[in-house]
This record gives structure tokens, C-alpha cells and sequence, in this order.
């Protein structure tokens, strides 16, 4: 199991970094085109807010769950006995695999919401956002799958990550 989380969330952070590279390239066209030929590229700044910034993030959490990189504070848990450490890791994974399973579930809802009505932003041209409304739960189903996979790595170990 846990190969095939790792998989899956390494393709879904090859997404984000294949964003992050279109984002790139993007401002720096616009930036040449303002420099360059007194010209811009329009909805640059709706579809780096919209778009790229929240795939980037969003996509990208559950790569960083699998490595153990997300900011902890176990301050105290690291001078208790090795027991309650594993306690404390276990109930931490258990209350992270409710709340990402429900932040998976309404943003699911709100993205299916969004996408059947298409949504739009308030721009001076069409701007569909609904396509960015699908980064979060595909974001959210990353982590929880790591979150699963790192509590079942510790119970197996007897230790926590």
C-alpha cells in the first residue's frame, strides 16, 4: 500500500511542479511583453491567483506529508516514553484522517457544485474558476492517503514518525 500512496501522490506533485513551471513561464512572458513591446498578457493575474497558486499548494500536500515535512511541535511528546509517543502520533493521525476526510468530502461537493454550474469569477472577461475548485479534494484525498500510510508505517514499526 504504501508504494502505491507514494505513487500516487508523486504523480500528483508532478502535477504541481508542471504548474508551478507554467506559472513561471507565464509571468515571464508577461513581464517581457510589459518590458519588451509596451504589451501584457491579460487575466495573468486571475489565473496566477486562481489557478496556479491554488494547485501549487493544494496539490502538493500529501508529498509533503509522505516525507514528514509538515511544521510539528512535539516539544514535550519527545521526552515521554516511547509508548505514549506512539499514543500521541496514532490520535494525531486519527483526528488528520477526519479532518482531511471531510475537508475531501465538501470540497468534492463544492467542486462538483461549481463545475455543474459552471462557475465564474467577476473579471472583464469570462473567467471559469470551477477547474481550480478540483485541486483541493485531489489535494485533500493526497493527504489523507499519507496520513494512512505514515499510521500504518508506525504501527507496524512500533514507533512514531
Amino acid at each position: 500500500m504504501q508504494t502505491l500512496v507514494r505513487r500516487i501522490n508523486g504523480a500528483i506533485m508532478v502535477l504541481a511542479c508542471l504548474v508551478m513551471v507554467l506559472m513561471m513561464a507565464h509571468i515571464t512572458l508577461d513581464v517581457a511583453l510589459r518590458f519588451f513591446f509596451d504589451g501584457r498578457l491579460i487575466g495573468t493575474l486571475e489565473v496566477v491567483s486562481y489557478y496556479y497558486m491554488v494547485a501549487i499548494v493544494f496539490l502538493s500536500l500529501g508529498f509533503v506529508e509522505l516525507r514528514g515535512e509538515h511544521i510539528r511541535v512535539d516539544l514535550f511528546a519527545q521526552m515521554m516514553p516511547r509508548g505514549v509517543q506512539l499514543a500521541l502520533y496514532v490520535l494525531a493521525c486519527a483526528l488528520g484522517l477526519v479532518f482531511f476526510g471531510l475537508l475531501f468530502w465538501q470540497s468534492a461537493q463544492d467542486a462538483i457544485s461549481a463545475t455543474s454550474r459552471g462557475e465564474e469569477a467577476m473579471s472583464n472577461f469570462t473567467f471559469y474558476i470551477w477547474p481550480a475548485r478540483w485541486a483541493l479534494p485531489l489535494g485533500f484525498a493526497g493527504i489523507w492517503l499519507a496520513i494512512l500510510s505514515n499510521l500504518l508505517k508506525s504501527l507496524v514499526q512500533r514507533h512514531a514518525l
